[in-house]
């Protein structure tokens, strides 16, 4: 078979795996042969043609820490996202690919025109011993990243698409120690649940909180539509007294029923709190290990907003877009997507006429998904010759 040839087996081989391992609804709009199966077990042992290999791969790397998967997949590929096939992968692992850690040795292994990795000589799996360590210093937590966590850490942490009540109907700040107008780290500041649901302090209420403000609408650039909606992160709140009635007497000595704000405490504030953020509970803390794969089905997505304000709209690399598909449309996290601008509008100065042209799209590098909603994800920007920006267009990467 031909380089070309056992290339079009291997996608479909990759793509029968993935139907393997798609829900059942999905699953029957894509039958698999008993060839199909046999394809993909193959694809996943045989590991990627010699020619996708980068120029200068090497053939033994030690692990160190600051690497990333993504850097690694650079490092050994010409097309990262390939990285599930050269370390021998079918689509069932990649949600936790193999782990590898700092301090581990890779080893390349080349045979019958085709390369895959190992952790030691031979292809048999290297076992990782550890000195003991507390319970909550995993073997997740120590795994290599799929990228730097310092881009894409906050948004882990944070709930960033809402739906549109959610943060109306949260509890909202609503005084503060001081009478400050607004409020940084280590402030105390006074909270009201909603109508109806004071903000008690028992045993099924979170004590650790998120500040969020202006819930702004996330429109599909070309329908217009609302996907959902994006909430500025402000920073952390702890719980430390909850809502309560109070009775007191009243200046002709009568008794009234005063109502008394549950207190918060302020951290990691990232700008100033104001009088009527909202609190949402914090999330447990995500660890997710996943490997950079291209999406198994056809993706037409678009750019709906850059997230932190970028000056002039343009976002560049290492920079989060929100795009409009979500894991209503198959999105998943380590999904790597091909950049294209769209294509200017110009006048054609040789035409007499000077009719309008439009330009064809460019490939403008390249964009990883990290985190899905129902309607739109957040990918971080790897690679972009021109500045992205809302409209851009992300398809699946050649």
């Amino acid at each position: 078979m031909t380089a070309s040839g056992f290339a079009r087996a291997a996608a479909l081989g990759v793509l029968a795996a993935a139907t393997l391992l798609a829900p059942a609804a999905q699953a029957q709009n894509y039958p698999v042969t008993p060839g199909q199966r046999a394809t993909a077990q193959q694809v996943a042992a045989r590991g990627v043609p010699l020619a996708e290999l980068a120029p200068n791969a090497p053939d033994t790397y030690v692990i160190r820490r600051g690497d990333t998967l993504w850097g690694i997949s650079g490092m050994y590929l010409k097309r990262p996202w390939r990285w599930p096939e050269l370390w021998g992968m079918n689509l069932q692992a990649i949600a936790n690919p193999h782990l590898i850690y700092p301090g581990q040795t890779l080893y390349l292994e080349k045979a019958d025109g085709h390369a895959r990795l190992s952790t030691s000589r031979g292809g048999a799996g290297e076992t990782v011993r550890l000195s003991p360590r507390t319970r909550h210093d995993s073997l997740a937590g120590m795994a290599l990243p799929t990228l730097k966590m310092h881009l894409i850490e906050p948004f882990l942490v944070q709930p960033l698409v809402v739906d549109e009540l959610t943060l109306t109907q949260a509890p909202r700040i609503v005084a503060t120690r001081d009478e400050r107008v607004i409020m940084g780290n280590g402030d105390r500041a006074y909270v009201r649940g909603p109508q109806g649901s004071p903000l008690e302090m028992t045993p099924e209420v979170p004590r650790q909180y998120r500040v969020f403000r202006n819930a702004l609408p996330l429109k599909d650039p070309n329908t217009g539509e609302v996907l959902g909606y994006e909430a500025q992160y402000v920073g952390r709140a702890e719980l430390v007294r909850g809502e309560s009635l109070e009775q007191s007497a009243g200046t002709k000595g009568e008794m009234r029923t005063d109502i008394v704000p549950a207190t918060v405490d302020l951290s990691g504030v990232k700008e100033e709190a104001r009088l009527g953020d909202r609190l949402l509970p914090a999330p447990p803390r995500s660890f997710d290990n996943y490997a950079p794969h291209a999406p198994e089905a056809p993706v037409e997505a678009s750019v709906v907003s850059i997230y932190g304000g970028v000056a002039a709209g343009n976002a560049g690399p290492n920079q989060v877009i929100a795009i409009n598909r979500g894991t209503d449309d198959g999105m998943q996290a380590g999904h790597v997507l091909q950049l294209r601008t769209g294509g200017l509008r110009i006048k054609d100065k040789t035409d007499e006429q000077r009719a309008e042209i439009r330009l064809p799209s460019e490939d403008n590098g390249l964009a990883m998904v990290f985190l899905t909603f129902e309607r739109v994800s957040y990918a971080l920007i790897l690679q972009a010759q021109r500045g992205v920006v809302v409209g851009d267009r992300l398809v699946n990467p050649e």
